[in-house]
């Protein structure tokens, strides 16, 4: 079954308009899937082969002479050597557009070798996992089962596969090659362990040295493994938004796990039950609804557009920028907030200026959206679409 993308107008737009596009974003968010079914006439090559790869990096004229454009290229981070060939070839017809796509689970390094070799040749797109209306128009499923099982593509193909096994064989190998991969870790152990704690510190304010100390290891190596897992797409770091710096006492970014079924998983929250008595409950929707609001400012092309507010006695849970105004989101677990789940929304948008914000509203579970008190509202997290 094809679960359509929010993705496919941009990736269109990309592929018609500039040589080379790069899709990146975790491991089986579909990024491979959604080239293929997008373009199914072109051939298709992946790296994750280890002789394909060798000859890439070590012969890629070889390499381009059996793999003639238009061509997909999977898992790309796998021959770093490719890239400047890649120029090369590319600019020998300069004028096609759409010549190669690329995919890789490493956006960083991408993103180094994309710079260094394919500046002004290349797009580059991040896709994640679905939101909850990608998995409403495929599979109508109740939020709480939404929340515990993901946004994993092939989970919601596919409704047999069991999602506490899908997340353990998913955590195996992402440990196994992309973390082996991406730096030299020492115990594979050590930082399961610390994926675990970062699980446990989602939707909060990042203290390195606290979680360095909590696992037993140096806060250089927290530093290294939280870039891992930026790098990955497992996990997001949100900025604090300044309307005025000397108010703000706080520069550290928060914490979010990407999705919110590998949170569930890594938390051990294995069913709607056990999500509801949980008391990281709160923080599991905090992770849900940034999820949504990530997909939204995709989907409408922006960019580094979301931050949270904090200052001395307030914080609002999220901001969303677009040219210099801004919309203000509390995420709650509750069905019915009340005027304590609004407070911070009427004291930041009076500190910023009413003429700035554009709404203000508690993300919350309710069926269909309010007014609350202030001018803010009460919407359901499908309004987020």
């Amino acid at each position: 079954m094809w679960i359509v993308r929010i993705d496919e107008p941009a990736i269109r737009r990309s592929v018609a308009t500039r040589p080379v596009v790069v899709l990146t974003g975790a491991r089986q968010t579909g990024k491979t899937s959604i080239l293929r079914h997008l373009f199914p006439e072109y051939g298709f090559v992946s790296l994750d082969l280890p002789w394909e790869a060798e000859q890439a990096e070590k012969d890629p004229a070889q390499f381009f002479s059996r793999h003639p454009a238009p061509l997909i290229i999977d898992e790309v981070q796998y021959a770093p050597g490719l890239f400047r060939s890649l120029k090369a070839v590319v600019d020998s017809r300069r004028d096609l557009n759409g010549q190669y796509l690329l995919t890789g689970s490493q956006k960083f390094a991408l993103m180094k070798n994309v710079a260094e070799s394919l500046a002004g040749r290349a797009d580059i797109l991040e896709m994640e996992s679905l939101s909850m209306a990608e998995i409403s128009a495929a599979s109508p499923a109740p939020l709480g089962a939404a929340i515990l099982r993901g946004g994993y593509p092939e989970l919601w193909a596919n409704p047999s596969i069991d999602a506490a096994s899908f997340y353990n064989s998913y955590l195996v190998s992402y440990l196994e090659r992309d973390v082996r991969s991406l730096a030299n870790v020492g115990s594979l152990r050590d930082f399961e362990r610390f994926l675990r704690a970062c699980a446990l510190r989602t939707a909060n304010l990042l203290n390195k040295a606290e979680l360095a100390r909590d696992i037993g290891i140096a806060p250089s190596t927290a530093n290294i493994w939280l870039s891992m897992l930026e790098a990955s797409g497992q996990m997001f770091l949100l900025e604090p938004w300044f309307s005025n710096k000397t108010r703000s006492l706080t520069k550290s970014p928060k914490l979010y796990i990407a999705d919110t079924g590998l949170l569930c998983a890594l938390l051990n929250i294995r069913s709607v039950e056990t999500l509801l008595d949980s008391p990281s409950v709160g923080a599991v929707w905090e992770t849900f609804v940034f999820a949504q609001l990530r997909a939204r400012e995709r989907q409408a092309g922006r960019v580094r557009s979301l931050f949270y507010w904090r200052d001395r006695s307030r914080e609002v849970d999220f901001v969303s920028e677009d040219a210099g105004r801004v919309e203000l989101f509390e995420a709650k677990w509750t069905e019915l907030p009340d005027g304590r789940d609004t407070a911070n929304l009427t004291a930041v948008r009076k500190l910023i200026g009413a003429q700035n914000v554009l709404s203000a509203s508690v993300v919350c579970r309710t069926q269909a959206a309010y007014p609350l008190a202030d001018g803010t509202r009460a919407i359901p997290v499908a309004d987020l679409a």
